[in-house]
This record gives C-alpha cells, structure tokens and sequence, in this order.
C-alpha cells in the first residue's frame, strides 16, 4: 500500500471527528430527552423510539428505521427523530435519502446543531464540500465551544483549496481549546498542503506533544521532514511508529522504500525480514529482497529469493529475468542462458531476455551468435527500438564503433521521438569524433525530455571539455545535478565546467563531493588534482595524483603531471 494514499491522505474525513462512527450512529443508551419528542402526545413515540434504539444496538439499521418511522407517524415535526432517520439511512448506505433526512429535520428546526453537523459530514463524504461548508459554519455559530465543526470546516476548506480560511478556522478553535490536538493536526495538514513543510513539522510535533499516541501526527509529521529533505529525521520517526505499533504495515513499507532510495540496503533488508511471509505480500517481499542482494552484489542470496517466487509462481517472468540476471552477475552464462530461454515470447520482458541473452553469449565468445539472435528477433518484431540498441551495443562492446552507429542511424527515421535512440547515437558520434553530430543529437533529446540528467550531463560536459559555451554548459549542468544531487559523476562535469572557467574555489568543492561519491574513479582523482595544481595547493595535487596511480599505475599523463609537479616543487 502506498504511503499516501493508506495512511497519510486519509481523505481527511477518516479520524474521529471527522466520521459516520458506529457510536455516532448509534443513539446513546440514555433514556429518551425533551428534545427527542416533540408533544407530550407522543408516548407511544417514545416506546417506538426505544425498540429503534435497541435495534441499532443490535446492528439491525433496517429494523431500527422502520421504528424510526413508525415513531415519526407519531410526531411527524421532531427534528431529533428525522436526524435518527438520517443516521440509520447512513448504516445502509443511502446516503441522498440520509441528507433528505437532514434537510427534513432542519425545515422544523433551523437550529437543531446536530442535523447541521450531521449534514456537512454527509455532503463532505460524497464531495459536496462547498455545499457542506455553511452548515459547519451553523453549527459553529450555534455552539461555539465545540470542536467537532471547526475540525469539519477546516476539513473541507482544505478539500476546495481554501487553505487561508482553513487557517482561521483552526486558529479560532484553539482560543477556545488550546490543547487540541486535531486543531494543531489540521494545522500541520493545511501548511503541508501550501508546501510550508517546516511550520507544519512544527504544528505536527505540538500534536504529538498534547496526544502522545497520536500516530497519524507522528506519521505525516515524517512526510513533512521528507518534504524538507531530512531523510535521517523521518526515519527516525517512522521507526518509532513501528515501535510502538508493530502491525503498522504501510509505515514499514514506506520506511522501506526511503532505506532503497537512500541506498541504505543493510537497514532495508532488516526490515523486509520483520514483514509476514504469506501470499502475494510475501512474494513481494521476496522480489525486493533479492533486488537488494543483486544491488548489493550478493548474488547466491539474490538467486535464493527469486527462485522461492518462481517456486510458487513459475509463471512470474520478470522474476524469472533477475534471475537470470543474477547468475548473468555471477559470471554462470550458461544458466543465466538457461533461466532468459524459459520466458515466453508472450511475455512482455521476452525481447529484455533476448537482449542479455545476446550478450551473453558474445561473453562466451560468441558474438555472431548473439547477433543473429538479434536479428531474427528484428525481423520477428521491427517496431522493437530496444532491439536494435542491444544490436548496437554488442558492435560497440566489440570496439566496432561505426557499425554499432550504423545500426541505429540506418532506423533512426522510424523512431523520431525516442530519446534513449538519439542519446546512444550522440555518443556513438562522439566516440568515432564527430562531435559536432554528438551535440546536435543531444539537443535533439534534450528537445524531447527537458529532464534527461544524461543527456545535460553529457552535453554540458562536451561542452567543457572543447572549452566553449561554457555559461550553457553550466546552465546544463547545474540542472542535471537538481535532478541527480547524489550521483559523483555529474558533479564531476559541474566540477569540471567551473574549471575551464577558473573558477577554482568552486571547482574544488564540487569535485571534493564527487570523489567521496564515486568511490576512487581514477579520472574525477584527476581532476580534483588539476583544480588543486591551479590553485598552486602543489600538496594536495600531488597525493591527489598519486593516488591516481595506485588505482592505474600506467597512467602516463598523470605520471608526466606528478614529475613536473615534484620539479616545480624543488624534487621533494
């Protein structure tokens, strides 16, 4: 279950104040009051009133509304019986005949509170909240010292976007309740809304504070530190949630899904461990599992999960392909072949499982294999881009770069919209050094997905590398990193841009983060060593560069650049 929508969006009607509960259905045990009956008349109301009361408890609505009726015949003006009327239409289900119902009880009595209240929460539940809004603000108006209006109103003005006057509304209910916690709740729910997430942290954490069990509080206020990007508080919070309340499956999901996002896999895999190993859950869980363990190169126990999916499921073929995946990691190609073979051509990942298969056996050393594979897919389905991109990438893995851009550029006409197309032919341009080609391709993909990380990426850092446009090549970069802010990569190419424009302070800082992110990639090394050697920091360029070395000793430009940096340093 998503997050969101099973447990954070409760449609806001689903908390206690703001429900069709059992209990406020149900009329209460206590004998019949002067308001229920409206002449002395109506003893026989009364007794009729009480087998509807009993009828309720027993949760027979049908039984209960037939007294109700019969009670009616009796004293046809009680607005308090049609309002019973009303409530036992709710436990049917009929909800137009309940609001009927309402709108009867209030021609008697425009100020009967109860048939107000109970009207807005009907018309708000089947989406009439501008209609439900005026009799919230009666009920308001007739008893100012309850809760149960302010919480309705603020509710459905945060449902038509009024989210001022919901404000209001809640900020006038705590100067007669200060210690509401539904009052700090709604707050924090309407500055999540207006994407204020940090006040509404705050009017979460209050609820909290007043009503320490309040778990929906605690779990939105994580939704809101998510908003403000602090992963590492929500977490916390989220983990307390499960704490207190073990069963709480869509948090631990949701927690889940922020370990995967944040790569933090060990916690994640913990946490699947806790979940119910049963049913469609249960193979779930087993398919996160060992994509984690593939992620985390662990693949005998990436191979254990999914095959206890295609145990119970043989027919679960995208399984069945990170399974041959797995064994593909673990080098196994023949039973990476064996497992990509068992996919139908039904199947919707069959062309993926002739792709790697291809590839496969062009590690085997049998490339012309892989490659008649492909064609006889091609000829079998020529509307398939992926299949030519897997045809290209088996000639460019063969160092046959112009074969491979043939392949692509011979069907480029028919797919003049896809993206992934033109980018592997930018590439394939700039690795046969038309770069020129390169860039007009890039354009062409940036033309149809604005937000390509790669493509920015890759055109920015052409661009810095050739020494021109490199106000556009920033422009370019500085995106890519708002769409990708942890990939070291790209912070190398804004790194890289900031030094051809000798803007060294910058270019340091972004390369520094890209090295911790990249774990050792010899040319980022490089790089930070040149935006150290243009700083004159001769120090650092040279355990920088040296560095380099241990990672590719026969690296003979970074070996020229260490023995003119120790010379110009006097030999040290």
């Amino acid at each position: 279950m998503n997050i969101k929508t099973g447990i954070a969006t409760l449609g806001l009607l689903l908390l206690p104040a703001c429900t069709f509960s059992d209990t406020a259905m149900t009329p209460a045990l206590t004998a019949p009051t002067a308001e229920m009956i409206s002449t002395k008349k109506a003893s026989r109301g009364l007794y009729t009133y009480s087998l509807a009361r009993i009828r309720f408890l027993e949760g027979d609505a049908e039984g209960a509304l037939l007294y109700l009726k019969d009670a009616l015949a009796e004293d046809p003006k009680s607005p308090f019986l049609h309002k019973k009327v009303a409530e036992a239409y709710l436990k049917l289900n009929r909800p137009q005949e309940a609001i009927d119902a309402c709108e009867t009880a209030l021609r008697f009595d425009q100020g009967y509170r109860p048939a107000h209240l109970l009207l807005g929460m009907i018309l708000a539940a089947t989406g009439k909240d501008r209609e439900a809004i005026p009799h919230f603000e009666k009920a308001i108006k007739l008893d100012p010292d309850k809760e149960d209006a302010y919480v309705n109103l603020a509710v459905s003005d945060l449902k038509v976007y009024e989210y001022e006057g919901a404000v209001k509304t809640l900020k006038e209910l705590l100067k007669n309740s200060p210690d509401s916690p539904l009052a700090y709740y709604y707050l924090g729910k309407t500055y999540d809304r207006m994407k204020l997430h940090r006040e509404a942290a705050g009017y979460y954490r209050k609820a909290i504070e007043l009503k320490p069990d309040f778990e929906q509080a605690m779990i939105d206020l994580g939704l809101s530190l998510e908003g403000e990007g602090l992963f590492d508080e929500a977490s916390g919070i989220y983990r307390e949630v499960i704490s207190v309340n073990p069963a709480n499956i869509p948090v631990t999901q949701h927690l889940i899904q922020l370990y995967i996002q944040q790569q933090n896999f060990e916690e994640a895999l913990a946490l699947l461990k806790t979940l119910p190993d049963q049913g469609l859950e249960g193979k779930e869980i087993h398919r996160k599992m060992g994509l984690i363990y593939l992620e985390l190169e662990q693949y005998d126990e990436a191979i254990r999960e999914f095959e206890k999916i295609l145990a119970l499921e043989p027919e679960a073929d995208t399984v069945r392909l990170y399974l041959g995946t797995a064994y593909s990691e673990k080098k196994n190609y023949g039973k990476a072949i064996e497992e990509f073979g068992k996919i139908p051509k039904t199947s919707p990942v069959y062309f993926d499982a002739v792709g790697q298969t291809a590839f496969l056996y062009k590690e085997q050393g049998n490339p012309e294999r892989g490659i008649a594979l492909l064609k006889q897919a091609i000829a079998e389905k020529p509307d398939k881009p992926e299949l030519y991109l897997y045809l290209s990438g088996i000639h460019e893995s063969m160092e046959k770069p112009g074969e491979a851009l043939k392949v692509l550029t011979d069907i480029e006409d028919r797919f003049p919209k896809d993206p992934a197309l033109k980018f592997r032919i930018a590439v394939l341009y700039d690795k046969i050094g038309n770069r020129n080609s390169s860039i007009a391709h890039l354009k062409q993909v940036l033309a149809l997905a604005p937000e390509d990380a790669q493509a920015l990426n890759y055109l920015g850092y052409t661009y810095a590398e050739m020494g021109i446009h490199l106000d556009e090549a920033l422009g370019y970069l500085k995106k890519a990193v708002s769409l990708r802010p942890d990939d070291g990569f790209i912070l190398d190419s804004l790194g890289w841009v900031y030094f051809k424009m000798k803007r060294y302070d910058e270019a340091i800082a972004k390369l520094e983060e890209a090295v911790k992110l990249t774990d050792e990639d010899a040319t980022i090394m490089e790089h930070l060593g040149d935006a150290y050697a243009a700083k004159r920091d001769h120090r650092r360029a040279l355990a920088t560069y040296q560095r380099v070395l241990k990672i590719d000793p026969g690296n003979r430009a970074v070996s020229e650049k260490v023995r003119k940096l120790k010379a110009e340093m006097g030999g040290r």
